[in-house]
C-alpha cells in the first residue's frame, strides 16, 4: 500500500492568489507610513481599530493603570509562564559563549556574541489577544541583553489590552505602543516623527503583519517569515482518536487558514479521528473558525510504516509536530525539518504556546527546512575579530595572503599583506607583486 491521503486541503495555487492580494495592500500601506509618518498611523488606527489616542506610546501611568485591571490570578499565571520562559532562555544564552583561540603562534582569532541594539516586538490582538507572544519576544530579547525593546499590540475594545501590557512590562519592554497590524510593524521599522525605528522585528501576526515583515526585511532584520499556524499529529495505534482530534482542532481554531494534519499507520485511528473531529466541532465554542480550517486545510495521511510517516513529516516540515507513537525518541533523532516537536501523549502544543518554556514563534510554510524558531540566539549577532601579536606571524600569514590575493587578481588586497611582510618580515617584496 502506498501513502494514501484520506483527506486533503486546498491546493497551493489557491493560497497563492490570496497572498498576492495581501502583498498589494501591504506595499501601499507601508509607502503611506513612510510618506506621512504619524498622520498615516492615526488614519490607519482609526480605520482598523477605532482608536486615536494623543500618543501611541503608553506613559508609565497608563501602563500602571492597565496592569491594575489584571486580576491577581491572571498576574500570577503570567509570572509563572515568564519564569519558565526566562529559565529556558537563560540556559540557552549560557550555551552561547564568546571564544578566543590561538590558531598559529601569534595569531589570535575570536568571536563575541553581541545583542541587537533595538528590537520591535509585535503581539497580535484581534479575535485572540495573544498574551503569551509578549513573553516569547519581549522577555527573550531582555535575556539576550537587547538595550532597547519596543513592544506593540493593537487596542482591544478601544483600549490597551491589560494582560498584554502587563506581560510586555514584566517581560522587560522599554517602550509599549498601542498600535496594531501593518501600521505597528511599519512604524517600528520605518520610524515616524515621534517613534524611532528599530533594527529588528519579531513576533507572529496575521497575513498582513507577516507580509509587512517580509517587505521590510533587509531594511531591518526579522525573526522569520511566518505564515498561518500549522499543526501535525504523528500517531500510531498507541493513542486514541479523541486525543488526536483534540490536538488537531486545538490549533485549527487559530484562524480560517490554519493547516492541521494527521499522519498515521492506523486506518482505524484515521477514520475514528475523522469522526471524532466531526463530533467535537458540534461542541467546540471556536468551531466556526476551526471547522473552516479543517475543511479547507485539513489533511489525513495513511502510511504503511514509521519510515513513511517520517518521510511525509519531513517533506511537509510543519510548525508544530505532535508525536504520539511507540518510538517517540526515534522521531526526535530522525526528524530534521519542523518548527518544534512535542513528544508523547502527555505533551501538547498548547503548553508550548503558553507556558512550558520553549518559544512559540516558529517557522511555517516549510521554513523549518532551513531555520529554527525564535530563541535568545536570534537577538545576538556573532561577530568575529582577529589579532596578530608577533612580527613572525604577521610576515608568515602575510606571505600566504599576498599570493592568494594575486591569484584572484586583487593587487590592492595583496599590498595590504605585502606592507606587513616588508615591515615585520624584513623582506623586499616589489610593489604590486606576490610575496615569495
Amino acid at each position: 500500500m502506498a501513502i494514501q491521503h484520506l483527506k486533503q486541503g486546498k491546493p497551493e495555487t489557491e493560497r497563492a492568489e490570496d497572498d498576492a492580494k495581501v502583498r498589494a495592500v501591504v506595499e501601499t500601506t507601508l509607502a503611506d507610513i513612510e510618506a506621512r509618518g504619524d498622520a498615516a498611523l492615526r488614519d490607519l488606527s482609526e480605520k482598523f481599530d477605532g482608536y486615536t489616542p494623543q500618543a501611541f506610546r503608553l506613559t508609565a501611568s497608563e501602563i500602571e493603570a492597565a496592569m491594575q485591571k489584571v486580576s491577581a490570578r491572571d498576574m500570577q499565571d503570567i509570572r509563572f509562564a515568564q519564569d519558565q520562559i526566562r529559565n529556558f532562555a537563560q540556559a540557552q544564552r549560557a550555551s552561547m559563549t564568546d571564544i578566543e583561540v590561538e590558531t598559529l603562534p601569534g595569531v589570535i582569532l575570536g568571536h563575541r556574541n553581541i545583542p541587537v541594539q533595538s528590537v520591535g516586538c509585535y503581539v497580535p490582538g484581534g479575535k485572540f489577544p495573544m498574551v503569551a507572544s509578549a513573553h516569547m519576544s519581549v522577555l527573550t530579547a531582555a535575556v539576550a541583553g537587547v538595550p532597547r525593546i519596543v513592544a506593540s499590540a493593537p487596542p482591544v475594545n478601544g483600549a490597551p489590552h491589560p494582560a498584554i501590557v502587563a506581560a510586555m512590562h514584566l517581560g522587560g519592554a522599554h517602550e509599549i505602543l498601542c498600535l496594531g497590524g501593518i501600521q505597528a510593524v511599519g512604524a517600528m521599522a520605518i520610524g515616524t516623527q515621534t517613534l524611532d525605528p528599530v533594527h529588528m522585528l519579531v513576533g507572529p501576526g496575521n497575513a498582513f503583519v507577516a507580509e509587512a515583515k517580509r517587505q521590510l526585511y533587509g531594511r531591518v532584520g526579522i525573526d522569520l517569515f511566518a505564515g498561518p499556524t500549522e499543526t501535525m499529529v504523528i500517531a500510531d495505534d498507541t493513542v486514541d482518536a479523541e486525543l488526536c482530534a483534540t490536538d488537531l482542532l486545538g490549533q485549527a481554531e487559530h484562524g480560517y487558514n490554519s493547516p492541521a494534519c494527521l499522519i498515521t499507520t492506523s486506518r482505524k485511528l484515521a477514520e475514528a479521528t475523522l469522526a471524532e473531529i466531526d463530533r467535537l466541532l458540534t461542541i467546540l465554542p471556536t468551531a466556526e473558525t476551526a471547522s473552516v480550517s479543517w475543511r479547507d486545510y485539513g489533511d489525513v495521511v495513511l502510511c504503511d510504516s514509521h519510515d513513511e510517516m517520517l518521510q511525509v513529516a519531513n517533506d511537509m516540515a510543519y510548525e508544530h509536530v505532535q508525536v504520539m507513537t511507540d518510538r517517540d525518541d526515534w522521531y526526535l533523532e530522525n526528524m530534521h525539518s519542523y518548527g518544534a516537536l512535542f513528544l508523547g501523549p502527555r505533551t501538547n502544543v498548547a503548553n508550548g504556546d503558553k507556558v512550558i518554556g520553549t518559544n512559540h514563534t516558529l517557522p511555517t510554510r516549510k521554513a523549518g527546512r532551513y531555520t529554527g524558531g525564535l530563541w535568545v540566539g536570534k537577538f545576538l549577532k556573532t561577530h568575529s575579530y582577529q589579532r596578530i601579536t608577533t612580527d613572525e606571524a604577521a610576515a608568515r600569514v602575510g606571505e600566504y595572503g599576498s599570493r592568494l590575493c594575486m591569484l584572484e587578481g586583487f593587487v590592492g588586497h595583496a599590498e595590504q599583506c605585502n606592507i606587513r611582510v616588508r615591515r615585520f618580515g624584513g623582506k623586499n617584496v616589489p610593489y604590486g607583486k606576490a610575496a615569495e
